[in-house]
């Protein structure tokens, strides 16, 4: 059954020209992105903050509530890159639920990436945000690829 499924779903993908390796974009593992580095002095720093509970639980009530836009409605609630509004943007947002992706980023780049957003993306920039707040954010972003 789950076979034919997946041939009824595969047949529709490709009468709509897309095939099962196309789909999801975003949910590619690695997922390839060429954001520009962060200045030197930034790139190299490790976040100062324990992860611990206090720090998860910041970082998460930030992604998912409290930072605005939330970080949840483009990068998903479980940071796969699915959010609501993720199928409307290209490059798709990025997939922090990928271990292999998000261990080859320094926490120096997520700090500057979520601080200055990504030019060529939509992934915008959240200087509002106080440091503290973004290094929470990257405690939790390194906990969605657990």
């Amino acid at each position: 059954m789950r076979n034919t499924i997946r041939l009824i779903g595969a047949a529709f993908l490709a009468g709509c020209g897309l095939t099962l390796a196309q789909y999801p974009p975003a949910a590619q593992c690695p997922q390839p992105r060429f954001t520009g580095k962060a200045p030197d002095s930034i790139y190299g720093l490790s976040n100062p903050l324990a992860a611990d509970g206090a720090n998860l639980a910041a970082g998460r009530r930030l992604y998912e509530k409290d930072a605005a836009p939330t970080c949840q409605i483009c990068h998903g609630i479980k940071g796969d890159g699915m959010g609501p509004l993720a199928q409307q943007f290209d490059p798709r947002p990025r997939n922090f639920a990928c271990k292999a992706t998000v261990n080859g980023i320094p926490d120096g780049q997520l700090f500057w990436i979520v601080r200055n957003g990504s030019p060529g993306t939509s992934m915008p920039d959240f200087r509002g945000l106080r440091d503290e707040q973004i290094w929470q954010i990257v405690v939790y972003l390194r906990a969605l690829a657990k």
